[in-house]
């Protein structure tokens, strides 16, 4: 059986609690990688909800927007697309120290501010 749509938006809140204690502890990839993980299982409710069935096993958070039909603004759909693209690699650094540079303690808040706005205009959109 399939996750309810408050399923999925429980487990994208929890991992946007995991975001925060990544970040606290300095462990900046590993909070990028968990708003990556928050935003899908929103999307997911979302997917979820409109579309009455079992969301695809997929990482690909434009995909899931364009299934969804979910009418962004421009500046939303852009974090998405960022976001998007940082999941391989924070899921597999081709190299540690490069990653751990890149995502410094002010790329990475800024990143996790963004996903915690994108969290709740996601949930705004999800009937209750």
């Amino acid at each position: 059986m399939s996750k309810s749509p408050q399923e999925w938006l429980k487990q994208a809140d929890y991992d946007m609690e995991t975001v925060e204690i990544m970040f606290d502890n300095k462990r900046h990839i590993y909070a990028v990688f968990m708003c990556h993980l928050s935003i899908g299982k929103a999307l997911k409710g979302l997917y979820t909800q409109k579309l009455n069935k079992t969301p695809p096993k997929t990482h690909n958070l434009i995909f899931l927007v364009e299934k969804i039909k979910l009418e962004l603004s421009e500046d939303l759909y852009d974090f998405i697309f960022t976001l998007n693209g940082v999941s391989v690699p924070t899921r597999y650094p081709d190299e540690l120290q490069k990653l751990q540079k890149d995502y410094n303690t002010a790329k990475t808040r800024v990143l996790l501010e963004k996903s915690k706005e994108a969290l709740k205009w996601l949930k705004a959109r999800l009937e209750r």
